[in-house]
């Protein structure tokens, strides 16, 4: 297939995207070019459509809305608040021990919430209030919350990695499973990071944190504890039954959507069942715009197949790296790195996954479990960086910040999630080493 056709397709896309056309539109359109532009080619509008149809129809695609649909239930069921008063209960009064907390807050949320944005918005609001009335710089806070909070898509249940099972025929357990030793380890450095950044620069009110500190001992751990036990049993639940094969990832899906209904309406008591229906609604309204882009990626990702974009692309890289495995793998990085600047993680694992995963998985032997996070890693890059940042509007929405300033205190956070990145992909028993039989 002409090299040229493959150029032209990604000019128009992303002619479409910098005039603001909206991604879902800019894919089909791009999509549609082709057919135009090679009347004999077999995607044509008739075969765009049915693909667009059939690649919701499946069992595994309907993990996608449960998941969304349970984390919004507990977003606004206040689970957030419950996790923080435990983690702060017991570090309050150490250095960097508030914003420690965040971040190990946004880890435990985001494990069954799934989704950055979504955590940024559920524990940022409570959050951004009390460390800026203890003291804490606001565009610093919300920077650590924003940051954090990308954690949630290489955590279960998170969507992106369904999308990424789905697309390559990978397990979507088995990943799952892979995304929670990375998770762990950029959460670790985080907190090295802060509590360095506090010994070293200082900048706290003893005064106010022990203040805060006493009004939650006063408590006491067993009613902090007790109030916080079954928002921690969830990604138990959840990763226990798919990692005992007790269920799959989508009969987990309905599992989640129904303990987090119980727990929020007849445990913590902190919704009604009427607000069951509104949650349902606004998620309707949310998934309309995923499912629409996952849709109209997954055609484009087909388009580029018919087009033999991996071998083009796979040819183009060897010639370019002259065989180096680790500069192959470096330029795909940067390749993934740039798309995530432009479009959602849900695009970009769609587009980028039938154009690199023949070329990592038969040309240098890469693991299809670990480059499913490695990819979904370097997509989080994407969540906190503009001109497309969701969870950076989602912050400066909350925090009433420029999206700039939250960008510009969020940089050191981002060198160290590159950090982590590079040795997530030289070191794949990070990834594999809690997956069976990898």
């Amino acid at each position: 297939m002409d090299g040229g056709i493959l150029l032209i397709l990604f000019a128009i896309f992303a002619g479409l995207l910098i005039i603001g056309i909206p991604i879902s539109a800019s894919l089909l359109i791009s999509s549609l070019s082709v057919s135009f532009l090679l009347p004999a080619f077999p995607a044509d509008p008739g075969f765009i459509f049915r693909t667009m149809v059939t690649v919701l129809d499946s069992t595994p695609m309907l993990a996608v809305p449960l998941f969304i649909f349970a984390g919004n239930i507990m977003a606004q069921g206040g689970l957030s608040g419950k996790l923080f008063d435990l983690f702060a209960y017991s570090l309050g009064n150490k250095t960097g021990g508030m914003p420690v907390a965040v971040i190990i807050t946004t880890f435990f949320y985001g494990s069954f919430v799934g989704s950055a944005p979504s955590t940024v918005a559920a524990v940022g609001v409570m959050t951004i209030p009390l460390l800026v009335s203890l003291g804490y710089n606001k565009a610093f806070s919300v920077a650590l919350i924003t940051v954090a909070s990308s954690f949630s898509i290489i955590l279960p249940p998170s969507v992106p990695l369904v999308l990424y099972g789905i697309t390559v025929g990978t397990s979507v357990g088995d990943l799952f499973i892979a995304g929670i030793l990375p998770a762990i380890v950029a959460a670790v450095v985080m907190i090295i990071y802060v509590v360095l950044y506090f010994k070293i620069k200082g900048g706290e009110d003893k005064e106010k944190l022990m203040t805060n500190y006493n009004r939650l001992h006063e408590k006491g751990l067993v009613r902090v504890f007790r109030e916080s036990i079954f928002a921690l049993l969830s990604p138990v639940i959840i990763l226990g039954g798919i990692y005992g094969g007790i269920v799959t990832p989508t009969e987990a899906a309905n599992i989640s959507v129904i303990y987090s209904i119980l727990i929020c309406v007849f445990v913590y008591k902190t919704l009604k069942p009427k607000d069951i229906l509104s949650i349902m609604t606004s998620t309707v309204r949310t998934l309309a715009t995923v499912l629409l882009i996952i849709s109209a990626a997954t055609v484009f990702g087909r388009v580029l197949m018919l087009l033999q974009a991996p071998q083009q692309v796979s040819r183009a890289l060897i010639e370019i790296t002259q065989g180096s495995d680790v500069m192959l793998i470096l330029f795909i990085l940067a390749f993934l790195i740039i798309f995530g600047l432009f479009m959602e993680p849900a695009a970009v694992i769609l587009i980028a996954s039938p154009i690199f995963f023949p070329i990592v998985t038969t040309g240098i032997g890469m693991d299809p479990v670990h480059f499913g996070i490695v990819l979904i890693f370097t997509s989080a890059v994407g969540f906190v960086t503009p001109p497309v940042g969701m969870s950076l509007f989602v912050a400066t929405s909350i925090s009433g910040l420029p999206v700039l300033k939250i960008a510009k205190h969020a940089v050191p956070f981002l060198l160290l999630l590159v950090f982590v990145m590079m040795f997530i992909v030289f070191i794949p028993e990070i990834s594999l080493f809690l997956v069976p039989g990898r």
